[in-house]
């Protein structure tokens, strides 16, 4: 099908057909919601919490749903809450999902794989099965070599399951050969050590996959979609390579069975992170691997890589890199990524989509806890199918004055709820600028994908009518139609979301200012220290949290010249930075500006010594102590939450003598409060926003009141 190419149509909204023309489907548009986990099923089948999430995506506008795998025989459950394809009870939750994302006008495939080595005996209590006995350094079992009759076996495994799905009424499947998965781990050197029909060459290497598409194909028929993911990089040893790649798409091709081509990068093991790559990593990073494809293969190839923007997936489209564009955390953070991408790059509109910011907080690390999926910056995702208004309460009938005090996310986030469900909002921010601690941490390096949640806020604010005061610190007194100027009158509801302040450790007690600094500190000056000082110096850096903030200041001030070290108490510095995939970029990164990481230990004492501090620090393990020498120490610990404000008006209520301990009060003129994000306890983000939106529901469903 011929595509208009000018400017002014967005190549993302042109159609495209899939298959030949006995088999022809027609997707409304390039844009495509790729597989990936979700943790929703229960008891391994597909639920209404499936059908709303896919649904959601349909309706905001994507052309093609692949949804997460399906394994296809009782041999493979590397995780809990995997959906077991081979079964047929699967059929009644397929037409569900099938039903509702057709509805919308999206074309919707199911993924089927089997994990092979790459997965568990936790739940089997049985050995994992693969080509060859080599033993994956991830999950770390022996698997057992499959013989003939296993591959057989396995093989109707895939073709029973692409059954139950034809039955189940989507309107094909995909099926996975990279990453995790037995099929890439026969074509793969490294993991294939047979020397029989299915190892040795790649030809031999190949049987297996092409007696899936066969048998797969079969159950079809003629008029379903078939498509096949392929490993393009991988980036191990012994792993698949790009030529590698390229001579299998023309295999696959070969067939005829084949109507399209995904692509991947990285492996589950050592480039994991590749797979999903944290906002350190450029948009458009994977795309060498469909372009590779594509000029060697006539079948449409998708391209996947963290299209954050809609000019990303534009672009990848107008450079010929691929033929349609996988973007999946782009439309778990907004499910009308689709429909607002296409106003957006045509001019018909304002439509602007949230762009995610690849935090990788409750997508892929909650799901890594074994949680099902949700979404930093939208509270909605994963629960789709949770009604937004309680049972048995109804709107409010009147709107409501609210007033929100503090900018950063879960103010605001409490702010856009309530405008949004009706009610007329003032929101207070004593500094200059909206955001709070988000805005401070998109200024460390790496880390500007931040100011993507402010910036969303922000704009949903405006949308919504969300009337911003900058630059006003709000005291308890101020609480009367005279004296809160831009308020309206006194409050229906007050939201306090003052945040939280630094709380500096016992040892730090009588260091001078220049010789101490908070993280925040640092992070609010970005041309240099906050005392004014240029001079490059030794700096030792506290983690106390295992997270961004000590990481992320240690490459700053590395960068402004300075010897870093940092210590911790955890095992590994910034230890969770494993959960969001950060972890091996921030190695290297530290390791390339000499960084020096000191594990296992912790601040025993510190003393001013001349024009710096002299600390003692405790290798806990052995007991053993160390003094050194630092012209500055910058602490990344917990804080404490600023809620004199909460107090203030807590206290101030008739008959009460001290303050309500938990979320919710009422003023002493008898209007209801609500404390939420760092003012009600310090957390990351996502409990800020989570708990903005839920204050906003409420007030939206009367409950608040």
């Amino acid at each position: 099908m011929r595509i208009d190419r000018s400017p002014a149509v967005p190549l993302l909204s042109s159609p495209l057909r899939l298959g030949a023309d006995g088999r022809a489907t027609v997707l409304r548009n390039r844009v495509v919601f790729c597989a990936h986990l979700t943790n929703l099923a229960a008891d391994g089948m597909p639920n209404a919490d499936h059908a709303a999430y896919y649904e959601a995506r349909a309706r905001g506008g994507a052309g093609l749903i692949v949804t997460e795998e399906h394994t296809v025989h009782a041999s493979d459950r590397p995780y809990e809450k995997l959906i077991r394809g081979y079964d047929p009870a699967v059929v009644e939750g397929y037409r569900r999902i099938a039903d509702r994302v057709h509805a919308h006008g999206a074309v919707v495939l199911a993924q089927l794989n089997h994990n092979g080595a790459q997965g568990s005996s936790l739940y089997t209590r049985r050995p994992l099965s693969a080509p060859s006995p080599v033993w994956d350094p991830m999950f770390r079992e022996v698997p057992r070599p499959l013989d003939r009759a296993g591959i057989a076996d396995i093989v109707r495994g895939f073709a029973d399951t692409a059954r139950h799905c034809r039955l189940g009424g989507f309107d094909g499947v995909e099926l996975q050969c990279s990453q995790a998965s037995l099929i890439r781990q026969f074509l793969a050197r490294g993991t294939n050590h047979r020397v029989d029909d299915y190892g040795g060459t790649p030809a031999r290497r190949a049987r297996f996959l092409l007696e899936v598409i066969a048998a797969v194909r079969d159950k079809l028929g003629p008029g379903m979609i078939l498509g096949v993911r392929l490993a393009g990089e991988e980036q191990v040893d012994g792993g698949i390579t790009l030529d590698e790649a390229v001579a299998l798409a023309r295999t696959v091709e070969t067939t005829g069975a084949v109507d399209y081509i995904n692509t991947s990068i990285g492996l589950a093991t050592s480039t994991l992170h590749l797979i999903e790559a944290s906002m350190a990593t450029p948009p458009g990073y994977a795309l060498h691997i469909p372009s590779a494809l594509r000029a060697a293969v006539a079948l449409p190839v998708v391209g996947v890589g963290r299209f954050s923007r809609p000019s990303d997936a534009e672009s990848a489209l107008r450079d010929g890199a691929c033929d349609l564009v996988g973007v999946v955390r782009g439309q778990i953070a907004d499910p009308d990524f689709t429909a607002q991408a296409v106003t957006a790059l045509s001019g018909d509109g304002d439509g602007t989509p949230r762009v995610c910011s690849a935090c990788n907080q409750e997508c892929i690390g909650r799901v890594g806890f074994n949680r099902p999926i949700r979404c930093l910056q939208n509270p909605q995702a994963g629960r789709e199918n949770a009604a937004r208004t309680p049972v048995g309460l109804s709107r409010p009938e009147r709107r409501l004055r609210v007033t929100v005090v503090g900018g950063g996310p879960a103010g605001m986030q409490a702010a856009v709820s309530a405008a949004e469900n009706g009610h007329e909002v003032t929101l207070f921010e004593r500094s200059p600028r909206l955001g709070g601690q988000i805005t401070l941490g998109a200024a460390a390096p790496y880390r500007e994908g931040l100011a993507e949640i402010t910036r969303d806020l922000a704009l949903r604010c405006a949308a919504a009518g969300v009337r911003i005061q900058c630059g006003v610190t709000v005291r308890a007194g101020m609480f009367s139609a005279d004296m809160l100027d831009g308020a309206g009158g006194v409050p229906d509801v007050v939201v306090v979301a003052t945040g939280a302040l630094p709380a500096p450790p016992g040892w730090a007690r009588g260091l001078p200012a220049d010789a101490y600094a908070d993280v925040r500190e640092v992070l609010a000056a970005p041309d240099g220290p906050p005392d004014g000082s240029t001079a490059a110096g030794r700096v030792l850096i506290v983690d106390g949290l295992g997270f961004h903030p000590a990481t992320s200041v240690a490459e700053l001030l590395a960068a402004r010249g300075h010897a870093v070290t940092v210590c911790t108490d955890g095992m590994v510095v910034g230890q969770d930075l494993g959960v969001t995939l950060d972890r091996e970029g921030w190695l290297a990164r530290a390791h390339r500006a000499g960084i020096r990481q000191r594990t296992d230990t912790v601040v025993g004492a510190a003393r001013p010594d001349g024009s710096g501090v002299r600390v003692t620090l405790v290798h806990h393990p052995t007991g053993t102590s160390s003094e050194g020498w630092w012209d500055r120490v910058v602490y990344a610990g917990q804080q404490r939450s600023d809620d004199a404000l909460w107090r203030d008006l807590a206290c101030a209520a008739p008959g009460r003598g001290r303050p309500e301990t938990a979320g919710a009060a009422r003023s002493s003129a008898g209007f209801p409060m609500y404390r939420i994000g760092d003012a009600l306890a310090p957390r990351r983000a996502d409990a800020a926003i989570r708990e903005g939106e839920r204050v906003g529901a409420l007030l939206g469903s009367g409950a608040a009141l």
